[in-house]
């Protein structure tokens, strides 16, 4: 069996047990599934850049964790990707971010697509991933619902309302074949709208999960030639002081 470590960057239990449900849901069954959110603190939701910023300490506190558990890969469940390259540096097994995931395979099934986001703040944080990665002339329009990550755990049918209500919306008027759920506490939803739209509605936990899985058995590692070579070797102070 293989190990592969999905972190909740987050420090809400209500979403890592979300997570944990999507996660073992979407496995392939020579996969264990290992959910783990930050030990040392951190936020409770992460909705902007300084939210991520805290929140990639305890990633790479975690992946270091699961190196010792021997994970043989990690999944960054937020859609904003955070401390995605940091991570890949310290890991030996491929590290993936449910943002760069879902919209790899968006362009696999469709040649343009649609994001439904969180907050209008989110907004400006995805076009900087789409351009970071090169999606963004595949990306024909981000739409928010304006509600928070802990709305979307709280008021979950309305939030699924507004949700069905955006996905309606951009199936109607953005000309795409494809809509990508911009968070994770939305995944859930990716299979009943699939079907209910007839369109492709695609969760980044699961597409991650599935990438994941296919570089373990191609037998794919990170990169250690070029910048994702481990850290450079020099003290660290403080709570980074066992980091490496």
């Amino acid at each position: 069996m293989k190990l592969i470590q999905v972190i909740n960057p987050n420090t809400n239990k209500d979403v890592t047990k979300f997570i944990n449900q999507i996660a073992n849901k979407f496995k392939s069954n020579y996969i264990n599934i290992s959910v783990v959110s930050p030990n040392i603190g951190g936020v409770t939701s992460i909705e902007g850049n300084f939210d991520g910023t805290i929140a990639s300490i305890g990633i790479l506190d975690q992946i270091k964790n699961g190196k010792l558990q021997g994970a043989h890969g990690h999944v960054i469940a937020c859609f904003g990707d955070p401390g995605l390259l940091a991570s890949r540096e310290i890991a030996i097994g491929p590290v993936i971010g449910m943002a760069e995931a879902a919209m790899h395979v968006a362009t696999l099934i469709a040649t343009r697509f649609s994001i439904i986001t969180t907050l209008p703040r989110t907004v400006m944080i995805i076009r900087h991933l789409l351009q970071q990665y090169g999606f963004t002339k595949y990306c024909a329009a981000i739409h928010n619902i304006n509600f928070s990550v802990l709305e979307l755990t709280k008021n979950k049918e309305q939030a699924k309302e507004k949700i069905m209500k955006y996905c309606i919306e951009s199936k109607n008027n953005d000309s795409v074949g494809a809509i990508i759920l911009g968070c994770a506490a939305m995944s859930d939803l990716s299979s009943t709208l699939t079907k209910e739209l007839e369109l492709p509605i695609i969760d980044g936990i699961s597409a991650a999960i599935s990438i994941v899985e296919s570089l373990i058995k191609l037998g794919f590692n990170t990169s250690k030639h070029g910048d994702l070579d481990f850290p450079s070797k020099k003290e660290l102070s403080g709570i980074f002081k066992n980091f490496y």
